[in-house]
């Protein structure tokens, strides 16, 4: 025995005695856990069904007014405008943007993006911006169209900015999930309406991404196409049930499914409780779509991969092209999302733009942001993402809007001591605790992150052959006997018994069962006696649990990996793609088709850019010589510093009006596409943009440095291009007599 004076027989664990005591306290705290367990899923399954009985039940923690009502359109669908309130009751600042954020309506109910004050639309209310929200009901109106959706949308848009015309800078849109590419849809439709868009865990890009992940690509070759959402679409009597996405959702991740989210709660009951209820509220009670809805999703999106391919028409015949878009996309998304991948977020960019020239030439402005843990829901839900990446957007939305074409990524910089000592010097120029900086980077970037070979590209593509031909068997000799056969009465008790729906059913008041439980619970949390975190028994409940976890992450793996096995093997025979009607003799990637109109257009506005590079006043000529520096090596980032060194200086207008937002934007982007034409054009007929008064040309010049100056030293080619500007902002430069006969005999 030890001399340890303080070792006591009874206390040590293999004492028998002290085996019983701990197995009598576990006993007794795993009763009273299992009670109060029961009595959480019986609180969530009432709220479920008080929710279900609700015309528009939605998990917004923020106060608001109905602005408009899709259901009252000439194309009524069942989506509503929103107007969220400050939750002090002030006033947010007319002068700024107006921020939308859309909910995805992917088979959950509304209001993710507002879920907590930590969150999207509490970012935007901080801010002092103000704030809408685009919901929905459960229940779609007949008969309505995604087209349907995207125009009541646009003019929701269009309301938002009636609203608001002080504000500096049109609407920024944030989209969550499957309202990214319904924004992205809406935008290419209505280029001129919209500002910045934010895409966040939206996909765009359906077939992308690589061996050994993202099963859910597969699913539609698996099912052997769309023609079972055909199928689900006529039991639902021409209702699709979102339950069904959710399940999708559900099976991913089997482990946390049927085991961890609910052993969470039972192991931490005293404390996890409320957090678990408040988030079945919104992922408990699945929506309705048109079965035309959903088709068309499923057809054009999930499987045919459409929308990055410029490849869909609406009704008019005008084609949905993303390269129309006009305003920056910023992409969130993350490593850690196994719905939406990285490839499936960023993939369109690659299927629009063969390089980087032809990305730039088109003017499109793309910023791409990937976290490097958080899961899909907590893009939208997390607050620490909610702190950090999307307050940073929020905050520099008015630099992004004025981006150059190019593409981004946006990175955030911890603030260390020299950043600090710099901002006492030269004043707050970034506000909060991060700098957000936006790198340049190429396509090869996107490229780097994998994705599909040409093989792969044509098994996705035998799917969509396939899908087709499995989906007009299907509505020729199946689908008329499946409707015959159903009615209303029958396709609502197929919801109600869809397992989603009955496992809240099951442990609700509805089931009599449950009756004692809440008197029971009651007496339990007045006797509640906590186990202690050393007992052996909860040591080996913890053990149990984790093998579990180990046995179903290990099944997981298996059936993924068969499920790519299956389709890499089906939908690679080339007898099958001979069969569908493709050609199997190699082949190049898929390219998106030739837009001659979009091409001509492009190619006017840099033959008229090229012509006007003499025009312009001393803010021009400020903006080009910056633009100059920023083109350099050197100059591979913008942070925000440089941009609100910019906006303090309070640039004016030739009518000596303050440069507004947008103004800014319109100027930086002629002078941009002025330098991109040619380069050293623009610099020759710079000095044409100056004053003549030597103070006048050198204040100009201090503008330069200081903005130019503003994120450290420059060096390199960047310190060169500075003194190539200051010699040219010199007194030596011609004078605006020059200028004012040239523009006369213009």
């Amino acid at each position: 025995m030890s001399d340890d004076k303080s070792y006591s027989w009874l206390n040590w664990p293999g004492n028998p005695y002290n085996l019983a005591q701990q197995a009598t306290d576990y006993w007794v705290d795993a009763c009273q856990r299992s009670v109060l367990f029961l009595d959480v899923l019986r609180e969530r399954g009432d709220e479920r069904n008080h929710r279900a009985e609700q015309t528009a039940p939605h998990v917004l923690t923020f106060e608001f007014e109905v602005v408009m009502d899709g259901r009252h359109l000439e194309r009524p669908v069942n989506y509503g405008l929103l107007k969220i309130k400050q939750p002090d009751g002030v006033e947010p600042d007319p002068t700024k943007r107006p921020f939308i954020v859309f909910d995805p309506r992917a088979g959950h109910g509304p209001g993710i993006g507002g879920m907590k004050h930590d969150s999207e639309i509490g970012v935007v209310l901080k801010a002092g911006h103000p704030c809408y929200f685009v919901g929905f009901t459960p229940h779609p109106v007949p008969g309505q169209t995604i087209e349907d959706v995207c125009r009541a949308e646009a003019l929701f848009i269009a309301k938002v900015a009636e609203r608001h015309p002080q504000a500096d800078g049109k609407p920024a849109l944030i989209g969550n999930c499957q309202a990214g590419w319904q924004i992205m849809m809406t935008s290419a439709l209505n280029p001129d309406l919209v500002g910045p868009l934010v895409l966040a865990g939206a996909p765009l890009s359906y077939w992308a991404g690589v061996r050994g992940k993202n099963p859910l690509r597969y699913l539609g070759g698996i099912l052997g196409g769309t023609w079972m959402t055909a199928l689900a679409g006529d039991l639902g009597k021409g209702v699709f049930d979102g339950a069904q996405l959710v399940a999708n959702f559900e099976k991913m991740n089997p482990a946390n499914t049927f085991w961890s989210k609910n052993y969470n709660v039972y192991s931490k009951i005293d404390t996890e409780a409320q957090r678990f209820l408040d988030f079945e509220k919104w992922w408990g009670n699945p929506v309705l779509l048109n079965a035309g809805e959903m088709q068309y999703i499923a057809d054009s999106l999930f499987v045919g991969n459409r929308l990055s391919d410029a490849a869909l028409l609406d009704s008019a015949g005008h084609r949905i092209d993303l390269r129309n878009v006009k305003s920056p996309i910023v992409v969130f998304c993350s490593w850690g999302d196994d719905i939406t991948p990285p490839q499936q977020a960023l993939g369109w960019v690659l299927d629009l733009y063969e390089d980087d020239a032809a990305l730039v030439s088109g003017g499109q402005t793309i910023i791409y942001s990937m976290h490097q843990s958080i899961g899909h829901l907590g893009i939208f839900v997390s607050a620490s993402v909610a702190n950090k990446e999307h307050e940073e957007f929020t905050a520099a939305m008015d630099m992004i809007d004025i981006m150059p074409p190019g593409l981004y990524e946006a990175v955030f910089l911890d603030k260390d001591e020299e950043m600090l000592q710099a901002e006492i010097a030269a004043g707050d120029l970034a506000a909060g605790d991060y700098v957000m900086r936006f790198e340049r980077r190429n396509l090869d970037a996107l490229r780097a992150l994998g994705g599909n070979d040409v093989e792969d590209e044509r098994r996705f593509a035998t799917v969509a052959r396939v899908s087709e031909i499995n989906k007009g068997l299907y509505q020729t000799f199946a689908s008329p006997i499946v409707k015959s056969l159903v009615s209303e009465t029958t396709a609502e008790h197929l919801r109600e018994a869809h397992p989603l729906r009955m496992r809240y059913t099951m442990f609700s008041n509805k089931n009599p069962l449950l009756n004692n439980i809440p008197q029971l619970a009651e007496k339990v949390r007045a006797e509640r006696r906590p186990v202690a975190k050393d007992n052996v028994f909860l040591q080996l409940q913890e053990a149990w649990s984790k093998q579990i976890v180990a046995a179903l992450d290990r099944y997981q793996e298996a059936r993924d990996q068969a499920t790519e096995n299956i389709f890499l093997s089906v939908y690679g025979s080339p007898v099958l793609q001979a069969l569908v009607g493709l050609n199997t003799d190699g082949g190049k990637p898929r390219r998106i088709g030739r837009d001659i109109a979009r091409e001509a257009t492009i190619n006017a506005n840099r033959s008229a850019a090229a012509l006007r590079t003499k025009e312009g006043g001393v803010t021009e000529g400020i903006i080009r010589g910056l633009l100059y520096i920023f083109r350099s090596p050197e100059m591979s980032a913008a942070d925000e510093r440089a941009f609100a060194a910019m906006r303090a200086l309070r640039l004016r207008t030739s009518d000596d009006k303050e440069m507004s937002v947008t103004l800014l934007k319109k100027i930086l982007r002629e002078q941009y596409l002025m330098l991109q034409v040619n380069e050293e054009q623009a610099l020759s007929d710079l000095p044409l943009l100056l004053p003549e008064e030597p103070e006048a040309r050198a204040a100009a010049l201090g503008i330069v440095r200081q903005v130019a100056g503003a994120t450290g030293t420059l060096t390199g080619e960047a310190a060169l291009r500075l003194e190539r500007i200051a010699e040219i902002f010199g007194p030596q430069a011609p004078k605006l007599e020059v200028v004012k006969a040239k523009k006369k005999g213009a």
